[in-house]
């Protein structure tokens, strides 16, 4: 299964396998003068390997959708004169920061790859037979079988991506979370004023003076989101790093408090943990009339937690909602 929206791939199936080990080599040492010399036989070589490696410049799983499979190389058989086969070359798999395997058929984790510059070798290369010389004896001065090589292994992987972000946007559509983003980082987001704008996830970096947060914006989620409605949830696995969630509610709409509980609903139905996730709550169109008096709602019906209200059009609220999120994921100085 590979999963795709406008181009962005964050899912996908993939075959990987290492190379067989070479053959050893049955030979005899033939020369002028040596009529009934021993044996001569070299090993096989070793099989390619499989090497994952993260690249910071890589963004989705496109490449890997594309190729596919990845078949390291076999080594190469040995031969006459001792000599040794060549190893197989390993192949490479490239993938972005966050990228996860799983067993394709029973969904266990294999690696997470989560720091740039990261190798992992998933699958060793088989060994190389060893070649007829080894086994010769005093008893068998002319051994004449040799080692076959190790076959190589081969994985069907489900690879999914989970991007790297300190802080996670979450809310219905339209709630302004990509003009949020917009106007605390550089992101620069597809901004309009229709449902499911995004769709797919964009990060920004937050920066106050020394301090750097990522932030992403996923696609908004609706109710019945855990049902399979719209887009959101498929895209929550994008956020399970974050160590904070912003909660965004559209202050111009009625009945903000139930949009908090219905987004609560729904994460809670993907993942308790995440659902759990230290958390902001966020009045977003603060310009709108009856605004300020929703705010307040708001504010009443969460006491436990900590609700601040924003506009993105005047800017009132941003810097106190930047510094709250700096000081709750500590910031990357």
């Amino acid at each position: 299964m590979t999963a795709v929206v406008d181009g962005f791939v964050d899912e996908t199936t993939i075959v990987v396998a290492s190379g067989s080990g070479g053959d050893g080599a049955v030979s005899f040492r033939r020369e002028k003068y040596v009529p009934r010399g021993g044996p001569d036989g070299g090993d096989g070589g070793r099989g390619g390997g499989v090497v994952f490696s993260v690249h910071a410049n890589l963004r989705t799983l496109a490449y890997l959708k594309m190729r596919h499979r990845f078949l390291a190389e076999d080594g190469g058989n040995g031969s006459g004169q001792r000599k040794h086969g060549r190893d197989g070359r390993d192949v490479e798999v490239a993938v972005p920061p966050g990228t996860v395997l799983r067993d394709a058929a029973t969904g266990d984790l294999l690696a997470d790859l989560s720091r740039t510059g990261e190798q992992i070798v998933f699958l060793r290369g088989g060994k190389g037979g060893k070649g007829n010389w080894h086994f010769r004896t005093p008893v068998n001065q002319a051994p004449r079988f040799a080692q076959k090589g190790v076959p190589g292994e081969t994985r069907d992987l489900r690879i999914e991506l989970q991007v790297i972000a300190d802080a996670g946007l979450v809310g219905k559509p339209n709630a302004g979370k990509s003009t949020l983003l917009s106007v605390l980082t550089n992101a620069r987001p597809k901004v309009a004023d229709y449902p499911f704008t995004t769709r797919s996830p964009h990060l920004g970096l937050l920066r106050r003076g020394e301090r750097d947060v990522v932030l992403a914006d996923i696609p908004g989620i609706i109710e019945g989101a855990a049902s399979g409605r719209g887009l959101g949830l498929r895209f929550l696995r994008h956020v399970e790093r974050c160590a904070v969630l912003l909660y965004l509610v559209d202050l111009g709409d009625e009945g903000v408090p139930d949009t908090v509980r219905v987004l609560e609903a729904e994460l809670a139905a993907f993942s308790a943990a995440l659902a759990a996730r230290p958390r902001l709550v966020v009045g977003t169109k603060l310009d709108r009339e009856g605004a300020p008096e929703r705010l307040a709602g708001l504010i009443e019906a969460f006491p436990g937690d900590r609700v601040l209200g924003i506009s993105a059009v005047t800017h009132e609220g941003l810097d106190e909602l930047a510094q709250a999120v700096v000081g709750m994921t500590g910031g990357s100085a």
